[in-house]
């Protein structure tokens, strides 16, 4: 049985308009994080870090990204988009100085968490743009374009990185993040703040709290909420498993970063045709095989005794991970309620960064007591645990668009 879906009055009639002002800056911003994952631990290294310590500056960005989720949805709500995005490259682009210029590894350290706080204003404002503006029928496709625009550019980053750091010096990877920052912040400033859609009559919503967030949509939250955190958890771990189980085959740097890259080419063949399923059969069919095929390659890991093997295994990460692509974003968006769309989903945003931040930590805790496998295993079932939560909990429509809930093709 079909349903009508209610008609929408989104700001834009396809994806075009989105070219240069959505799509072009998540690559560009995506090539300056990109061209800085690689140094940051190097950099902190030669600042006298131990390798703990570096560790731990790497994952102040993370953790960053998670605090910041804490009040970006406010910020949004009250400040719109356009200022949202000036404001948080702002803060970005003085996260890049900070590195650039560190002297010691704390100081590195607080450019990190304050790179991971603008991180998380600046995608709440371009999520809750393309959530806003995009008809219901684009949804899924811009999300994942934009989604596989970010991850074309965090793939060339390193390359591009690569170049300036032959002539500037170690940290001129992050010249490129900060030239990245803020070209990004210029292009997607352009574009005026999208009309709220359903602001009358809801004379409290300036007030709304993430706690009463977590109150209103605590179903949601806990159910499919888990869900996504289960899936950031699985997706984080991927870059912290592949290097592990390379240095136990006695792998050397060049072979892992040719391995990465095959695996980051397949997952970017895959990004964009999981919009058009999205769109075309409904989020399920990405979200459960996604996680069902990442599951399936921590499992396969053990197995794999040779660069050839562990590539098989990349190129299987890389198809999982590569048909999820956009669908968290996708999700937040059908089920976010339009008086408080911005609140929700930095709610939304922080189950999945929550998890983005704990899988690695908590396989770094793992096999620092248990063998590999042990952790590969654990993956493993975190995947499979995050698929079954996916399949009983997407709706059919999302519950503001349509009051039926019930599971099965969108």
């Amino acid at each position: 049985m079909t349903e009508t879906l209610p008609k929408e009055q989104p700001a834009i009639a396809g994806l075009k308009p989105l070219v240069t002002t959505v799509f072009v800056p998540a690559a560009i911003f995506g090539i300056g994080q990109g061209a800085a994952a690689p140094i940051m631990a190097v950099t902190a290294r030669d600042l006298g870090a131990s390798v703990a310590v570096a560790g731990l500056i790497v994952a102040l960005g993370g953790l960053g990204a998670v605090l910041g989720d804490l009040p970006a949805g406010r910020i949004v709500s009250r400040f719109g988009e356009r200022r949202s995005i000036i404001g948080g490259s702002s803060l970005g682009a003085t996260g890049v100085v900070i590195c650039l210029l560190a002297q010691t590894p704390w100081m590195l350290g607080i450019g990190a968490l304050l790179t991971g706080l603008a991180n998380a204003v600046w995608g709440l404002a371009r999520q809750s743009y393309l959530a806003e503006t995009v008809p219901l029928g684009l949804r899924a496709r811009a999300m994942s374009s934009f989604a596989a625009m970010w991850r074309l550019g965090f793939f060339l980053g390193p390359l591009i990185g690569a170049g300036v750091i032959l002539l500037v010096g170690a940290r001129g990877g992050f010249l490129v993040q900060l030239v990245g920052v803020v070209l990004a912040g210029a292009l997607m400033a352009r574009v005026p703040d999208p009309p709220r859609k359903a602001q009358a009559g809801n004379g409290d919503h300036s007030h709304v709290t993430l706690p009463q967030i977590l109150r209103r949509h605590r179903a949601a939250l806990s159910t499919l909420g888990t869900g996504s955190l289960l899936m950031g958890a699985a997706r984080a771990s991927r870059e912290a498993v592949l290097p592990l189980w390379a240095l136990h085959l006695g792998l050397d740097a060049a072979q892992v970063s040719v391995i990465f890259g095959i695996g980051a080419a397949v997952d970017l063949l895959f990004s964009y045709p999981a919009g058009h399923i999205m769109d075309r059969y409904g989020r399920r069919l990405v979200a459960v095989p996604s996680l069902t095929v990442i599951g399936v390659s921590y499992l396969l890991l053990p197995f794999s005794t040779s660069a050839v093997g562990l590539t098989v295994v990349a190129v299987v990460m890389g198809i999982g991970n590569g048909l999820g692509n956009g669908v968290i974003m996708t999700l937040g968006a059908d089920i976010a309620p339009p008086e408080e769309r911005a609140e929700f989903l930095a709610a939304w945003r922080l189950t999945h960064d929550t998890g983005m931040f704990g899988g690695p930590l908590a396989i770094g805790l793992l096999a620092a007591v248990f063998p590999l496998g042990w952790a590969f295993a654990a993956l493993g079932a975190t995947s499979f645990a995050g698929a079954a939560m996916m399949f009983r909990f997407i709706p059919v429509y999302s519950p503001r668009v349509s009051p039926r809930s019930r599971l099965g093709k969108r």
